[in-house]
């Protein structure tokens, strides 16, 4: 079923779930920090499904499945391939869950290193993460189809109430091109890595959160993943003129975002 079909086939208050896997909760803090904005989503759609502000239903049938996590034990598929039959259109949410986050680190290294961090983490479950534990953490789309990705880590209250309200109005939402240097220009903010000599990946990070941190004269973390144009051979050098060396620069590249096609590339090609 195409996007327009299934934003058609959207009941008039339709119904929602929230699910959450591996991440932090802060994409879904994102929702409930802004309790007003909770309070009139909660009359426009019918919320099945959100443990972290109250209804519990895991396995309900909704029009609309919001997801925060990744995907890193054998459980974990399970769970998504049933929220993905259960759901009309399903919306991945946040880093974790567009890109494998910061969890996805673990992808880089080889088992061996792994096996050992569990077991200074978990020294008495080591048995079951090896049965349950999958070899990476990934995204969700690399499971189930993703009908939309909202990024960032975390998403910001803005984005996901703008999102809900364009699919009530049975609208595909629209997808962020710009890096976040547009909204350094709008916002009228001096450039870190120009006034401050700050490293900054806002040249080639999707925006989206207004310039949070460019704002505050610290660089961007790439937090909502690699802009449509990013051009990374131009922000790699741009870097290494700052002084930063190979390895520095793949850290900032490795980092959030690290298995994101764009950043992924550039950190490796580094």
């Amino acid at each position: 079923m195409s996007h327009e079909s299934k934003l058609k086939d959207l009941s008039n208050k339709p119904t929602l779930a929230v699910h959450k896997f591996s991440s932090c909760d802060g994409c879904q803090l994102a929702f409930i920090n802004d309790g007003i904005r909770l309070l009139k989503l909660s009359q426009l759609v019918e919320i099945k499904h959100f443990a972290e502000a109250g209804p519990v239903d895991e396995n309900a049938k909704v029009d609309i499945a919001i997801i925060e996590g990744s995907i890193n034990t054998k459980h974990d598929v399970q769970r998504i391939q049933k929220i993905r039959e259960n759901s009309k259109y399903l919306i991945a949410m946040g880093a974790c869950a567009t890109t494998g986050g910061i969890q996805a680190l673990r992808n880089n290294i080889n088992r061996q290193q792994f096996e050992g961090w569990m077991k200074d983490v978990y020294p008495q479950h080591t048995d079951v993460i090896d049965k349950m534990e999958l070899d990476t953490a990934k995204p969700i789309e690399d499971y189930v189809s993703v009908d939309f990705e909202i990024r960032g880590c975390p998403v910001s209250s803005e984005q996901m109430y703008h999102t809900v309200r364009q699919l009530l109005f049975k609208v595909e939402p629209e997808k962020v091109v710009e890096p976040v240097c547009t909204s350094c220009k709008h916002r009228g903010i001096t450039c870190v890595m120009v006034a401050r000599n700050e490293p900054c990946l806002g040249p080639v990070t999707a925006n989206g959160c207004d310039a949070l941190c460019p704002h505050i004269n610290r660089g961007c973390y790439g937090c909502y993943g690699a802009a449509k144009y990013a051009n990374f051979d131009a922000m790699t050098a741009k870097l290494k003129s700052m002084g930063l060396t190979d390895e520095q620069i793949a850290h900032k590249y490795h980092f959030i975002n690290n298995q994101q096609q764009g950043f992924k590339q550039a950190g490796d090609n580094t």
